[in-house]
């Protein structure tokens, strides 16, 4: 693989230096022996130490070094990625366990470090001038054949919006596609980050994720996969910002995930997230990028994607409407009895012919076949169909939609709406002063995430509220007293309106601390806990009629 594939358009650091190499043999051919591969590696953990390779910001980068109040240490949680027992803690420890493992005999019952560290090793050999010659294997043969297959050019930043009865996507997701030069996505390749787990409630998930009970792992898949799944199961439409990242930088963000393959982090719901770790891979690509460091305590999908277009690396930005939103969208072109009747056909309720003998306008024909088939669509990637059932009913559909051939101007577009980032800022702050009793107070109160129903609803799903954190101070002047006043854990509100193709179910939940006026006439700080149900309908627009049932104080 060249050395263009390591060092590329961007400054890896400084240039090589010559290390003074054994003396025999040169061939590449020639296996040098188990004596000098260790004086070789002697000499570059010698030179390695002397420059100080192991405090280079890409070495960190690489490892996922950050600092803490314990001191430095990886946010890698996985014993397999570090070749020192101090590894996780000890860059410099790292560094020279990794020089000295290149020149460690083949097994045959893993990938050499060669091979397993691709990314450390490309870059350690551009910064020391190592000479391949001198290993015990090849150079990675199994990566080139992967990049051969991926063919990567470019790279591209994905976010999947919020799915509120997904525990884990209640704030949105990340991911990046590895695209050819085609640009096809249907060929591109999705790197995802998530916590492995079964959990399908989500304050359970969000509390457990609090405290890292997870762990994370980084895939790999086809974006085409992550489109059906995103689109058509989950009700979530996408928004891509295409990077700047030349096919270098490309290869250089690849490397690092290959590097990932299997490895865990502790998954954290606040900060070590989907979105904060897949940062790491844009910093890989492209070594003067800052992105990690420049985080806050808190990190949530957005302001990841706002950081990423603060760095000036997007150069656009494509709307991928989901499914349902394209069945609404139809849906909203015609009137209810036809929808009705385009529900029937796709349940199999009524026949095609159905809607051909309707007395209403071609054009309103041809609106009630394309809604029935592609809410027949959505009914079989829900699994609510069997393939033989969904595979007849379709054929029969499409045979009555072709007789009526193709409206002239009707393509169904949907105007994208505004743009996630537009919205507002995800946490807030506020100070106020009121009084109670004859006793003035002044209030501090601050909320980590996300949004409510009250605030401004640009750029968020409507009907969603999602707060975690919020923590209200209050001082009273008169007793010189400060009182825990509110701490809401959690205050989630999913406002799902019902029609004629879906029926979600409306929900609620809200947990923390509170202060109440018990029998004594005084406050007592207790905890809280109200859950509840319910339905919504849409009426004429704007708003929506909902009501709840539930439980609590």
């Amino acid at each position: 693989m060249p050395v263009s594939l390591v060092r590329g358009e961007t400054d890896l650091g400084p240039e090589p230096v010559p290390v003074q190499r054994p003396h025999g043999p040169r061939e590449t051919t020639a296996q040098p022996s188990a004596e000098s591969a260790r004086t070789y590696a002697d000499q570059l953990a010698d030179e390695a130490r002397r420059r100080r390779l192991h405090d280079e910001r890409y070495w960190h980068t690489l490892l996922h070094y950050k600092n803490s109040i314990t001191g430095r240490k990886s946010l890698v949680d996985d014993p397999k990625f570090f070749l020192s027992p101090r590894g996780r803690h000890d860059p410099e420890a790292e560094m020279e366990a990794t020089i000295r493992a290149f020149f460690e005999p083949a097994s045959a019952d893993a990938k050499h470090p060669v091979c397993r560290f691709v990314a450390r090793y490309y870059w350690i050999k551009a910064q020391l001038g190592l000479n391949p010659a001198m290993l015990p294997v090849n150079e990675c043969e199994h990566f080139a054949r992967l990049l051969a297959e991926m063919k990567p050019e470019s790279t591209t930043l994905v976010f999947p919006t919020s799915h509120m009865n997904s525990p884990a996507s209640m704030f949105g997701h990340t991911l990046l596609t590895y695209e050819t030069a085609s640009r096809n996505k249907l060929l591109a390749y999705a790197v995802n980050y998530s916590a492995i787990t079964t959990e399908t409630f989500g304050p359970l998930f969000a509390v457990k994720g609090i405290f890292g009970s997870y762990k994370g792992y980084f895939s790999v898949l086809p974006y085409y996969a992550k489109l059906q799944e995103y689109s058509d199961i989950d009700h979530r439409d996408m928004w891509e910002y295409p990077l700047n990242f030349t096919r270098d930088e490309t290869i250089r963000s690849i490397m690092h995930v290959y590097e990932l393959d299997g490895i865990y982090s502790d998954y954290f719901f606040f900060d070590e997230n989907c979105s904060y770790t897949l940062l790491f891979l844009l910093e890989a690509g492209r070594p003067s990028l800052n992105l990690t460091d420049q985080m806050p305590p808190w990190v949530i999908p957005l302001d990841t994607i706002r950081a990423v277009e603060n760095a000036g690396i997007t150069t656009g930005t494509a709307y991928r409407p989901s499914r349902p939103t394209k069945i609404r969208h139809i849906a909203s072109l015609i009137d209810r009895p036809r929808r009705l009747l385009a529900v029937d056909v796709a349940h199999g309720k009524a026949g095609p012919e159905h809607v051909l003998a309707a007395e209403v306008p071609k054009e309103e024909k041809i609106r009630t076949y394309d809604l029935a088939i592609e809410y027949l669509q959505y009914l079989y990637s829900r699994r609510e169909l069997e393939r033989d059932t969904y595979t007849d009913r379709f054929l029969k559909l499409l045979t009555a939609r072709s007789s009526l051939g193709i409206p002239e101007g009707e393509r169904y577009e949907i105007a994208p709406p505004a743009r996630p980032e537009e919205g507002h800022l995800s946490n807030r702050a506020q100070v106020s002063v009121g009084l109670k009793k004859d006793q003035v107070f002044q209030e501090v109160r601050w909320r980590a995430a996300y949004h409510t129903l009250a605030d401004y609803s640009r750029g968020y799903p409507e009907g969603s509220q999602i707060v975690f954190a919020d923590t209200a101070l209050r001082y009273y002047f008169t007793d010189n007293q400060l009182k825990l006043q509110q701490l809401d854990f959690v205050d989630i509100v999913s406002i799902a309106p019902r029609d004629e193709l879906f029926q979600p179910i409306s929900w609620k939940v809200k947990a923390g601390l509170a202060q109440r006026v018990m029998e004594d006439g005084k406050d007592h700080l207790i905890f809280q806990l109200t859950p509840g149900g319910g339905r919504a309908r849409p009426p004429p627009p704007p708003g929506v009629f909902f009501f709840f049932w539930g439980a609590g104080p």
